[in-house]
Parts: C-alpha cells; structure tokens; sequence
C-alpha cells in the first residue's frame, strides 16, 4: 500500500479518510463533520475538504454519498395552538424551502398541558447526535445551561422574539416591539381617546415589556394621563383570550372604565373583545380595542380587529437563513435582528363616545 502522503492512500485501492484527512490538512474528526453536514466546521474548510473528496475520488466504505447533505434544522415552539406560531412556521418552512435544508418541527406544550416543559439540555444533545445542522426556538424560555449546551455542542442556535433575556452573543429575530406599542398608542390618542388601558402579556416576556415601554412613551409624549396597565399572569406562561377576558372585566368593572384598550396580543384581543360583549358593550361604538400581530384572524373578528403587524412570516425566513448561515461557520449579519412593525387599521376602533373627533 502507498504511504499516506497528503494526496493518495488506499484501502484496497480505496482512497480512505486518512488521506482525505491529508489531503485537506485537517483531522478526521472534521472530514467526517462535513461529509455529514454537521455545524461547527467554517465554510473555507468545508470547501478544502469538498475539494479533497473530489480529488481523490473518495466514497465511503459504506457506499457512495453526497459529501455535502441537505441540512436538517430543528424548530421548537411553546406551542403550536396559535396563528402566531403557525405564520411563524410558514415562514421557516418557506426559507427551508428555498435553501433547500430539511424542517424538523416539536412542541414543548400541547392544547391539553397546562403549560410547556423546559427545553432541556437532553433534547440538545440529541439534536447533536442526530446530526441537526442548527436549532431556532421561538417564544419558549432558554436557560444559561442550554445555551451553553449549543455553543459546546457547536448548534447553531436562534430564537425568534426571546421570552426572558439571553446573553448579548445569542442571535435573535424579533420585531419591533417598542415602535409598535407606540403606533398603536399614537392611533388611539389621534382619535380622541385619552382613558387607555393596555392589557398585557406574561409578566416576565421581554416582547409584552418593550410593548409595554412603547405604550408609557406614546402616552407621556402627548401629555396624557398613565392608563391602568395589568399583566397577564405567569399561569398560564402564554398570551391568551382567557387572560384578555380577565384583565378586561377588572378593566370595565373600575369607576371610570377605558373608552380603549392596547392589547398586547391578537388573543389578548380576542379575551377582551369578548368580555366587552358579554357586558353589553358595542366595540368601537363603547369601547375601542388594539392588538399586536396581526394574524390572519384578526381580520375575522366580529368587528375586525385593528393590530399592529408583526411581519411574523419575514422572521421565520431570516430565522432560517441566520441559522443555516451559523451551521455553515459563517457570522450572522446581526445578533440581533428587529424587523419593522405598522399598524392596520380596521373596525375596531374609533372615536369615543360623545369625545371630540379624531385628529
């Protein structure tokens, strides 16, 4: 047998992983990375070890295969029982798509638990053993210990609109939340309104706080009075119609209700528009009402809901690139990705009532 010598050896007039290896002046370890289209290999060793393969006309003793695999990126949600997540998701699988890298999808909740199980360093070393080229989690909680499991693992690792705060280093996609509360705060105060609640999301959520923020500067820039402002508790952990119906009737019971509400979800939404039905009330006649998202479905509300729209399929797109983008060694173009936000407006705000017009 010829000795290894950087360009040829063989195994029985196979070339072997050796000279690949060698050839590529790198160890085995890599070659195998990249063969399988495993994260933590940069791009210009990828391409050194592509040319090696084709060079020495290498196969695997197991047989022939693509030295450079489709990418296989896995995707976790809190849950999917939400049009916000399903947007999201449409948006990843699009990107994936176009990229040609396989989606692989889990829920840590489903519609019956009372809440979603944490994400678990156990789960990411699995995704590692099989091979996933990346991991993108979207509003579930990220520990330090499994955020430190991706980097030792080398999983590339993005999470779309983070619910807690992450280590600056932690590559993100979310929108632009504190804009949005003041372009849905902005609106209410032009058509008169100036006793405005905002009904919030879980208290720890780092997206329902920058909403939040938004809502404080709309108010205060005009002038105008703090509105009440109530969370939604942390049980349960998600924004919900239940937890819109709650804050909504401590709303409407005080002695001098909101003539509006800034929701800080389209569900949250939804919990008010209902409670305000139950009691009688005609929205926007009685009550105007604001959202944040825009989902499909607020169009379908009864009256249509105006919303701020998150550009939700948009981010699942940037998510995927970003993340097949770490897969490949290569920098994200940012760390921290905000993508823009505007309101729509439909039928479920107007002047209030006996108010002066809107501006």
């Amino acid at each position: 047998m010829e000795p290894v010598d950087g360009r040829r050896a063989v195994d029985g007039g196979r070339p072997t992983l050796e000279a690949v290896a060698a050839a590529a002046g790198v160890s085995k370890a890599t070659v195998s990375k990249v063969l399988n289209g495993r994260p933590g290999v940069g791009e210009r060793t990828r391409a050194r070890v592509r040319e090696a393969v084709r060079d020495l006309d290498y196969a695997p003793s197991t047989g022939p295969r693509d030295p450079d695999p489709a990418p296989a990126v896995h995707v976790v949600f809190d849950s999917m029982v939400s049009l916000y997540a399903l947007q999201v998701l449409d948006g990843l699988l699009s990107a994936g798509r176009d990229l040609d890298a396989e989606v692989v999808t889990s829920a840590l909740a489903s519609a019956e638990a009372a809440g979603p199980a944490p994400l678990g360093v156990d789960l990411i070393e699995r995704l590692a053993a099989r091979r996933r080229s990346g991991l993108v989690v979207v509003t579930s909680r990220l520990a330090p210990g499994e955020v430190a499991a991706c980097r030792r693992l080398g999983l590339g690792l993005v999470v779309v609109d983070p619910i807690n705060p992450l280590d600056e280093d932690v590559v993100s996609v979310g929108a632009t939340n504190w804009a949005g509360g003041v372009q849905a705060t902005e609106h209410l105060l032009a058509l008169g309104h100036r006793r405005i609640a905002h009904a919030g999301g879980p208290a720890g959520s780092v997206p329902a706080r920058e909403r939040l923020h938004g809502f404080r500067e709309a108010l205060e820039s005009a002038g105008a009075a703090p509105g009440p402002v109530l969370a939604a508790p942390e049980d349960p952990p998600a924004f919900t119609v239940e937890a819109g119906r709650r804050m909504a009737a401590r709303f409407l019971d005080a002695a001098d209700p909101p003539t509006a509400v800034f929701a800080a979800s389209d569900t949250v939404a939804v919990g008010v528009l209902q409670e305000a039905r139950v009691r009688g009330l005609s929205v926007p006649d009685d009550l105007s009402v604001v959202g944040f998202d825009d989902t499909h479905g607020a169009m379908w509300t009864d009256p249509p809901l105006t919303s701020v729209r998150q550009p939700l399929h948009d981010m699942g797109r940037v998510a995927m690139r970003t993340v097949l983008q770490l897969a490949r060694g290569q920098s994200p173009d940012s760390h921290h990705v905000q993508l823009a936000t505007r309101l729509v407006v439909r039928g479920s705000t107007a002047p209030p009532p006996g108010g002066p017009p809107s501006r």
